[in-house]
Parts: structure tokens; C-alpha cells; sequence
């Protein structure tokens, strides 16, 4: 007997077994990797940079920069008379302007060459001083925003005083008698003025609660008047907004959220540095002499030129001092770090 199939038998197993064109597996294949393609190009296109601003280089007033630091001029630059131990403790850009120029060579941005090195540590050496660091993978060095050195130098002193080199610590009875600590370039990015007396631990970025940070500091440097604690100022950004991934800028909008513009960074930036550094600022209450800053910041602005920084890196888009940039500050660091030492009276 033979058996018939109906059309709609017919049509319920096409059915089943879907599209004719799907049932080849290499036209599948082609569909699955067109697919995977469109995935990925929609992953791409996500990340494709959009906006960002330049500002004018003249977009700030003359009187900004025009302060009156601690006067040094009855010290000598001569090198001290007997080897100091110095702490840095740092980041990135640290660690660059300590570093010779080079390739880069070095772990947790304690480098030994850098295309972007100052030649500091040499520097120091020659002179005498006796260096360690301490930056990423370490429990003195891993937090540096200004918002950390409260916490860091109230809880870890003992440490921050013993510390050799990362988490490798005295025990011979060595200490450290001079501090250099310096948070990076982000830390100059600030969101506004804020609202005195501010708050140390933040957490907005505002020029009143990093000044409340720093006021917080002296009360536990006072206790240690035979340490040099050395304030670097951070370096500067460079003079725009960087231009940010296409998902990110869609998301601002949806949020209606704006990014700080660059030329209100850049004021803020000076005025901060400028009370840091300033006789009429935060050391003007200060009765000891083991405490100063080190206006790293100025230097990369080259000394007013704008608020901005006038030696990035990376074609100019990189806030990273580059090696003109940190030379010229190690330069000038050395001479100033032998007189402050006689200052504190160490020598």
C-alpha cells in the first residue's frame, strides 16, 4: 500500500526544520560570524572617543600665580654634611621624575629608566641622600589622593618612619628622616570651591575639603619634629578635556550629568597650590620648621605660564610630565631640599 503525505504534513516538517536558508551549515556559519561581526563593531563603536575642549592659554588672570612662598634665601644649596634617609611616596608620575631616561624599566611605577624620567634619584644620590620608595603594590605606598594622607599618617606613621623600600621594613633602629609624599595629576581636578572649614575625608573633590585634609596633617607631623615632611604638590593637567568612549558620553546625557570644564579645573588647581605654598597659608599657623612644599605644580606650569600643564607627554594629551618637564623640576627640587633640610635643622 503506499502511502501519501499531505502537503501540510509537508509544510509542518519544513517548519521544523526552519528557513531553507539556515539549514546549510555553511550559510549558518556565514550568519553566526555576521553576526558576531555586528556585535563587535557595536563594542567598537561604543569606544570611539567623542568631545572633548581645548582652553586658551591665557584663560587665567596674572595675580593667580603671583605668591609669596617661604623665603629660603638664609640657607645654603650646598649638599648636607652627612647622608639623610628619604621616603618618597608616590604614584606614576613620581616614580617617572625620580627615574632616569630610558625604556621603561620598573615595577609598581618604581622605575629605573623612563621615556619620561627627570633623573632624580640620581640626583639625590650624589648628594648623598639615602632613597627608598614606596608606591602600588605597598601598604605605605598604594593610596595617595589627598583624601588618603590623613588616614595614612595618623594610622601609619610607625611604618611610613621604617619603611626600606615598598613592604620591606627597618628593623635595625633605622628611620626615615625625611618624607616626600605627592598624589598625582587626577588630585588637581577639582569639582569647586566648596564650602569652608570643608571636610578631610572628602568625598567631593573640592578646593575647601583638600585644604581641611592638609590642615589635618599638621597636628600629626608636630609629633614628629626631628622627620622633614617634604609636600609635593600634584602636577597639572593638561589643557582640556580628553575626549571620552561614545558610551560613556550617551550616559552623561541620559544622566544630564556635565564634566568639569578645564579652564574652572585649572583655577582651582592654582588656588589650592597657591595656599599650600603660600607664608600666608596652610604652614602660616605652623610654629615648627619640619614641615614645607615642594611646588612641583608651578614648575609644570611652567612657572605661570598658564594653569595648565606646559610639559605633558603623549603628544600633548598626557598629564605625565614629560622628561623636559621633570628634569627641570629635579633640578630645582635638589637645591631646595638641601636648604629646607638645614632649615629643619637635620643636618
Amino acid at each position: 500500500m503506499k502511502h501519501f503525505h499531505s502537503n501540510h504534513d509537508s509544510q509542518e516538517t519544513t517548519a521544523r526544520a526552519g528557513p531553507a536558508f539556515l539549514r546549510s551549515p555553511a550559510k549558518r556559519r556565514r550568519i553566526v560570524l555576521t553576526l558576531l561581526f555586528l556585535a563587535a563593531l557595536g563594542v567598537a563603536v561604543g569606544f570611539i572617543p567623542v568631545g572633548g575642549t581645548k582652553v586658551a592659554r591665557n584663560d587665567f588672570s596674572k595675580n593667580e600665580t603671583e605668591v609669596t612662598a617661604m623665603n629660603l634665601s638664609s640657607y645654603s644649596k650646598d649638599r648636607p654634611k652627612k647622608s639623610l634617609h628619604l621616603l618618597f611616596i608616590h604614584h606614576s608620575t613620581g616614580g617617572q621624575l625620580m627615574a632616569d631616561f630610558g625604556q621603561d624599566n620598573g615595577q609598581s611605577c618604581i622605575y629605573q629608566t623612563n621615556a619620561n624620567g627627570g633623573g632624580l634619584r640620581a640626583l639625590l644620590q650624589k648628594e648623598g641622600y639615602i632613597v627608598h620608595e614606596a608606591s602600588y603594590d605597598s601598604e605605605v605606598g598604594d593610596k595617595t589622593d589627598i583624601f588618603d594622607w590623613p588616614r595614612k599618617f595618623k594610622e601609619m606613621m610607625d611604618k611610613v618612619l621604617l619603611c626600606d623600600h615598598q613592604n620591606t621594613y627597618f628593623k635595625d633602629g633605622t628611620k626615615n628622616q625625611i618624607v616626600v609624599f605627592k598624589s598625582c595629576f587626577p588630585q588637581n581636578d577639582f569639582v569647586g570651591i566648596g564650602q569652608e572649614p570643608g571636610n578631610p575625608s572628602g568625598p567631593d573633590l573640592t578646593v575647601a575639603n583638600a585644604k581641611a585634609a592638609y590642615d589635618s596633617l599638621l597636628p600629626e607631623f608636630a609629633k614628629y619634629p626631628e622627620t622633614l615632611f617634604v609636600a609635593m604638590t600634584a602636577p597639572p593637567l593638561v589643557g582640556h578635556l580628553e575626549p571620552e568612549p561614545l558610551w560613556k558620553h550617551l550616559a552623561r546625557v541620559i544622566l544630564r550629568r556635565t564634566r568639569t570644564k578645564p579652564s574652572t579645573a585649572g583655577h582651582l588647581a592654582r588656588q589650592f597650590n597657591n595656599w599650600l605654598k603660600s607664608e600666608k597659608g596652610w604652614l602660616s599657623t605652623y610654629d615648627r620648621k619640619n614641615v614645607v612644599v615642594f611646588d612641583y605644580y608651578d614648575i609644570l606650569t611652567d612657572y605661570g605660564k598658564s594653569n595648565y600643564a606646559e610639559f605633558p607627554s603623549g603628544n600633548g594629551n598626557d598629564s605625565h610630565p614629560n622628561t623636559v618637564g621633570n628634569t627641570k623640576a629635579a633640578l630645582v627640587f635638589l637645591p631646595f631640599l638641601n636648604q629646607v633640610v638645614r632649615r629643619a635643622g637635620l643636618e
